[in-house]
């Protein structure tokens, strides 16, 4: 590991702001591995506008995947939890290049989940749980219950997740694990869905009802990380500079359905003004906090 540390710490990377290797205890071939390697490399690097590199390497007999990315990238994965297995390189791995320990330190805001982090991931987990709760009420309308079924399923999983980061605990990919041992609400509306003798429809009916009422009061609070991005300026916002704002991006297929909301619910206000880029005739919608 020293050889390795040096060649991906010092002689690839030196315009990279930190490298974490990590590797796979008593690793062999395994098919439910995603990255099934010995190691995984992961280099950090502050460019924006970067694409993600991956290499495959052998130092050695070890096989090695090498992956590039920047640091909005990694913060996305941990938000979203994307990418788990090399989520666990970021939190488990060796830091072996770090400058600044902003590494260090991005990976103890996040197992610490202190604020601004906290409001970030309630924001999104609220905007996919909204999502997937109207996509549910779309296709019970067609008539497709089945689909209905599968939506109102992973809307109640990000309301599980929206429950757990209010005790202060950073949701897992395992969230029923999470939440069963709490004996919450949600577990129980989750086993009514999931093991109730009723028909499915009527199911999917009754997790409904109850997510309606969770969407009214759970909106202000969840979204207080736009709140605050919409209130750091006087002026309003267009749906354009709110999509394509760093700490919404990851939520930018989603973030039209909440401003609608939001409006319907009085929480922020919606201005015409006029635009050149609207067309002629037309103003745009801009947004703005009370």
């Amino acid at each position: 590991m020293s050889n390795l540390s040096f060649f991906y710490g010092e002689s690839v990377d030196v315009d990279a702001m930190g490298t974490i290797i990590y590797r796979q205890q008593g690793h062999k071939f395994d098919g439910s591995l995603l990255h099934d390697f010995d190691l995984l490399v992961l280099i950090v690097h502050e460019q924006d506008e970067m694409e993600p590199l991956v290499e495959h390497t052998m130092a050695g007999e070890l096989r090695c995947q090498v992956q590039h990315i920047n640091r909005d990238s990694l913060q996305r994965w941990l938000i979203a939890r994307e990418k788990n297995d090399l989520v666990k390189c970021f939190l488990e791995g060796e830091i072996i290049k770090d400058s600044d320990n902003r590494l260090a330190q991005l990976r103890q805001e996040y197992r610490e989940f202190v604020q601004p982090l906290r409001d970030q991931k309630m924001f999104f987990e609220f905007a996919r749980f909204l999502w997937m709760y109207v996509d549910a009420k779309r296709h019970m309308q067609d008539g497709h219950i089945m689909d209905a079924y599968h939506s109102v399923l992973d809307s109640l999983k990000h309301w599980a997740s929206i429950e757990l980061i209010e005790r202060g605990i950073f949701p897992e990919p395992v969230v029923w694990e999470q939440v069963r041992s709490r004996n919450t609400a949600i577990h129980k509306l989750y086993e009514e869905l999931t093991l109730s003798t009723e028909t499915l429809e009527q199911r999917v009916e009754l997790v409904l009802l109850a997510c309606e009422f969770s969407v009214m009061s759970k909106m202000s609070q969840c979204s207080n990380s736009l709140m605050q991005i919409m209130g750091s300026r006087s002026h309003p916002w267009t749906i354009n500079e709110l999509i394509h704002h760093p700490e919404l991006s990851i939520v930018s297929n989603e973030l039209p359905l909440v401003l609608r909301k939001l409006v319907n619910r009085s929480l922020i206000k919606e201005l015409p003004v006029w635009s050149e880029h609207a067309g002629y005739g037309a103003q745009e919608i801009c947004y703005c906090v009370d």
